[in-house]
């Protein structure tokens, strides 16, 4: 029976409904009498969904909704002989369910790309008879306590701490940071994060459910879980509109009656009340201008997936950024070039690219990029070294030049200037990461890399608070990074060093106060807090596309100058919303009073019902192009 409701529901039918309630109008108008109203034809494809909901919202839902109105009124009009009413109302609310629908629809694809995420395998160290061995195993064989061996490029399987080895680890998916993350011995480790460069051991800590990838997919499943679509407007009031239509067209049967105007005069004015009191604009208001508001929005580069976003938009409070690829290009650059001594930018520039040719590491290759940008002379290179995690080495001319850590340039006996502390300390406090160089024992110079800022970002958060909305920073990064892009942007509110669970704990201690909020993200690790935001936001162009599938919104030209545009226009559409309540609202007590004073009979009045649905949807209409700064 399902399955055939949501046939007669489909949009091809309700065509076919509207083309012979046309037919049945000319009819009307030509006074042609057929043997068959072809109204008829409405009645049955657009009349029984709304008798089939009805019927199973009262008697298995126990709830009074706007179909058993509309379904009351529907009959009442067949009754006494009206077709074209009764196809007429049951064709504008069929509209309504399609508009709505169309507007609603949503991708609910990105659970499961986050799933695929899942390290299938790793590689164990197994010992017997003093021999050690690997083994290839499923990574739901791996248990608490297995050592673990993860080659360069190789996914990490599972949560653990490094028992030997260092190693540049990738774990953006998890904590959001754009540049690799140095690891040694003693270190954490997640699962599903890449290893890019290095060879480590690891002593597996969280493995299956407890692992930190899989508590993320847990928190996604709950948040989509808890997702509840906004009630229509209709479907609220239809409570008391019900027993408030049968009411006043029971009181005007009996009055009518009382003053002998006769029973068929009382019945059809009774049944004109049931026809113009249905909530056919009532029910339009909501998805009419939500479908027009979103058209405008896709328009311009905003992708809303559906009205509950669009709606609840209006009302947000606070909007939770995201640091990495949200207020940041997410690609690490060269920012600085302090130079020690005699040395220049080029001398220091230049040995370090020149040696971070034979590197993989993502640092030594934005630097490579910025010595070719500014065109600084590369060198070759002789016996070139390299220890993971820590830093290379190689001659250049016969000059030994070291590039890496501070800690190993001091293994080797080199230390920075006393005099050159103080640049270097600020380089630290602002959360750059920093290249020391040496050359023939003498630190030459410190090069500093830093995410790089969105242009726009400083002004959006201006835009943000202009409009009464408050602007929250929650990142994976280190509280130096962090505090130092709050500055630079004026964002008051920060959060630093959070794993995906913390960024859900601190939207819903937000939400729990009172505080209504939007989460704008782009990597895998925002999609937990994207779902349990009001509203999710993904920077669609860059952002993973399980943050894309995850959000309620995409912005996908990835400007977030879209974001004060969203706002206004989700403010916009509820005032819009709010008209048409009221319009629809005003038109349906008009024609009551009509109604009850026989100005209008059924027909007149699905006609008057009917111009109140279509000023619903020219009002809606004017959303598409009405220009929002």
């Amino acid at each position: 029976m399902h399955e055939y409701i949501e046939k007669l529901e489909s949009l091809k039918y309700t065509v076919i409904s509207g083309i012979f309630l046309v037919l049945s109008l000319g009819c009307l108008v030509l006074k042609y009498q057929p043997l068959v109203d072809p109204a008829w034809v409405s009645v049955f494809i657009s009349g029984t969904p709304l008798v089939y909901h009805a019927l199973h919202n009262l008697f298995v839902r126990k709830r009074i909704t706007s179909p058993l109105l509309i379904s009351m009124a529907m009959i009442a009009s067949v009754l006494i002989g009206e077709e074209f009413a009764a196809g007429e109302i049951a064709f504008i609310m069929a509209i309504g369910e399609i508009l709505e629908e169309m507007s609603a629809r949503r991708a609910q694809k990105g659970l499961q790309q986050l799933i695929a995420l899942k390290p299938t395998q790793g590689r164990r160290i197994i010992t017997q008879d003093g021999h050690t061995q690997e083994e290839q195993v499923p990574a739901a064989a791996i248990k608490p306590e297995d050592i673990l061996r993860v080659l360069p490029g190789e996914t990490i399987p599972v949560d653990g701490v490094i028992t030997d080895g260092t190693a540049a680890v990738d774990q953006s998916i998890i904590t959001g940071e754009s540049l690799p993350v140095d690891k040694k011995a003693g270190d954490a480790v997640f699962g599903g994060t890449l290893n890019a460069s290095g060879s480590i051991d690891i002593r597996a800590t969280q493995t299956g459910k407890d692992s930190t990838l899989e508590k993320m997919i847990q928190l996604v499943r709950e948040a989509e879980e808890k997702q509840a679509p906004i009630e229509r407007i209709a479907d609220k009031w239809a409570g008391w509109l019900v027993p408030a239509s049968l009411g006043i067209a029971v009181l005007t049967y009996i009055v009518l009656m009382f003053l002998q105007l006769g029973n068929e005069v009382a019945l059809e004015r009774a049944v004109t009340i049931l026809v113009v009191f249905c909530p056919c604009a009532l029910a339009l208001a909501t998805p009419t201008s939500i479908t027009a508001a979103i058209g405008q929005a896709t328009q311009n580069g905003v992708i809303i997936k559906s009205g509950e976003a669009l709606e609840k938009m209006g009302t947000v409070q606070a909007i939770l950024f995201d640091k990495t690829g949200t207020l940041t290009y997410g690609k690490p650059t060269v920012s600085d070039v302090c130079c020690f001594g005699s040395y220049t930018r080029a001398d220091v520039l230049g040995w370090c690219a020149s040696v971070e040719q034979k590197s993989e590491h993502p640092l030594g290759r934005a630097v490579l990029q910025a010595a070719q940008r500014e065109q600084v002379p590369l060198h070759e290179v002789a016996d070139f070294t390299m220890e993971a995690g820590k830093g290379i080495s190689a001659r250049i001319h016969g000059q030994q030049v070291c590039c890496g850590t501070e800690p190993y340039l001091r293994e080797q006996g080199i230390t920075v200037p006393d005099a050159h502390r103080a640049a270097v300390q600020t380089l630290q406090e602002s959360g750059k990461a920093l290249i020391f160089v040496s050359v023939e024992n003498t630190c030459a110079g410190v090069i500093g890399l830093s995410d790089t800022l969105r242009p726009e970002a400083k002004a959006v958060i201006n835009s943000l608070q202009a409009l009464q909305l408050k602007a929250v920073l929650l990142t994976g990064d280190h509280a130096p990074s962090a505090r130092h892009l709050a500055a630079q942007t004026g964002i008051d509110e920060v959060y630093a060093d959070l794993l995906p669970q913390h960024k859900v704990e601190h939207v819903r201690a937000l939400e729990a106060s009172g505080c209504r909020t939007a989460m704008i993200g782009d990597g895998v690790n925002d999609a937990p807090a994207l779902k349990t935001a009001q509203v999710g936001i993904a920077m669609g162009a860059a952002g993973s596309a399980i943050a894309v599938d995850a959000a309620d919104i995409a912005l996908t030209s990835d400007d977030m100058s879209k974001l004060p545009y969203l706002v206004k226009l989700s403010r916009l559409t509820r005032r819009s919303i709010q008209l048409n309540i009221t319009l629809a609202m005003g038109i349906n007590f008009l024609a009551i009073i009509l109604s009850i004073a026989g100005f209008l009979t059924p027909v007149t009045g699905a006609l008057v019902h009917n111009a109140g649905s279509v000023l619903v949807v020219l009002n809606a209409a004017l959303l598409y192009d009405r220009k929002i700064n």
